[in-house]
């Protein structure tokens, strides 16, 4: 069996860096990619140190020519892929509390940067890495609970709209992709310890990336176009 090949991004530090480890452990050659060329250096040579196999890519995904690299790059380098991760996010709205954060006071350029990097980026990454999947292949969209419209509540438009864009992106594909071997989920990692999600969060970087693992190797009778928390499915 050939070594299998995965891709995170937003990988420098929190889940990304985390899923990076754990799909390392479990033998895949992992592509961290990071905006921050300097920071995906230093993240990539700490998990190779204790043995694992990493390479880093410096990747932004609210760039087009950085993402038009992406391609050519992995097709040179490892020939296909076989997983990929969008982990990579932003919170663009004031910080809940803030008494900015209404949808009343919600700036359009606020919004604009969510949808870029939460959904467009994404979007993007699909349309270009898929056909490198030769048919198989696994993706996961890191997405969250506050872009469920069942449990839509107020705060934090900016956010909110581009999950639900995401999640949008997530079933399009799954649909255009059925008859063939790649499966795409989003996942909601839950309210983790990370830098965007505050001390206060209950969750550890170990119970949120499970769940990211965990769509990230389904076996070939696992689901597809779903959305999921912990390995169950949730509501969109």
């Amino acid at each position: 069996m050939k070594q299998p090949i995965a891709l995170v991004t937003g990988a420098y530090r929190g889940l990304g860096y985390a899923a990076c480890q754990e799909l390392a452990r479990l033998g895949y050659r992992v592509i961290l990619t990071a905006r921050r060329d300097e920071a995906g250096r230093q993240a990539a040579e700490r998990l190779r140190v204790v043995g694992h196999t990493v390479h880093h890519h410096q990747l932004d995904v609210t760039d087009p020519a950085s993402i038009e690299r992406l391609p050519g790059f992995i097709q040179e380098t490892f020939g296909r892929l076989d997983v990929l991760i969008n982990n990579a996010g932003v919170f663009p709205d004031p910080s809940p509390g803030s008494g900015a954060e209404s949808v009343f006071a919600a700036d359009p350029d606020t919004i604009r940067r969510g949808f870029e990097t939460n959904a467009l980026g994404p979007l993007r990454l699909c349309q270009v890495l898929i056909p490198l999947m030769e048919g198989e292949g696994r993706i996961v969209n890191v997405s969250s609970g506050m872009g469920q419209l069942s449990d839509m509540n107020g705060c934090c438009p900016g956010y909110r709209l581009s999950k639900v864009a995401l999640n949008a992106v997530t079933r399009i594909f799954a649909d255009e992709l059925r008859g063939t071997g790649i499966k795409i989920n989003s996942v909601c990692p839950g309210w983790v310890r990370t830098e965007m999600g505050g001390a206060e969060a209950p969750l550890t970087l170990e119970d949120g990336v499970r769940g990211i693992i965990w769509a990230a190797t389904l076996p070939s009778d696992g689901p597809s176009g779903g959305f999921f928390r912990h390995g169950q499915p949730i509501p969109w």
